[in-house]
């Protein structure tokens, strides 16, 4: 017999398949990959970080990270300023091109999901967005890495 968190594997399997295909299928300006989309979208919600916060944050490695952000100063998206607490590391924050394009993104991936939701009652939708917040806050507590949420 099939326990319900099979189940949640199974579909959370293909949720994360349809996301990462329904992005590669979509070249705007806005579009932006994966791990771009998830660091602007953390230093949107606080504030410059530095590569330490940002690997304390995302349980990444320093290596990864510099790479990622380095990749990100190409683009424009994000730029190195002082710390304004006075700390000696630099911090990235998000420039108008990161934010511009990742609020492009993000109205795409909201419309998508407007798409898909058009036949469910209001309240089915409200009720599957709070069991995702419970479900990752659950997760993020788990591992001791809060996502900051609006």
């Amino acid at each position: 017999m099939e326990k319900p968190t099979d189940s949640i594997e199974y579909e959370t399997m293909l949720l994360g398949r349809h996301v990462h295909m329904g992005a590669r299928s979509k070249r705007t300006s806005g579009n932006l990959d994966r791990s771009a989309y998830i660091l602007l979208s953390r230093l949107r919600m606080q504030g410059p970080m530095s590569i330490g916060g940002l690997s304390e944050a995302f349980g990444l490695d320093a290596s990864t990270l510099n790479r990622q952000t380095a990749a990100m100063m190409r683009a424009g998206l994000v730029d190195r300023i002082p710390d304004l607490e006075g700390g000696i590391a630099r911090k990235f924050r998000i420039t108008e091109e990161g934010a511009r394009r990742l609020e492009e993104a993000r109205t795409e991936l909201v419309g998508g999901l407007d798409k898909v939701l058009a036949d469910w009652s209001a309240e089915d939708v409200a009720e599957f967005a709070a069991f995702l917040k419970r479900f990752n806050t659950d997760i993020e507590n788990l591992h001791g890495r809060p996502w900051p949420r609006p």
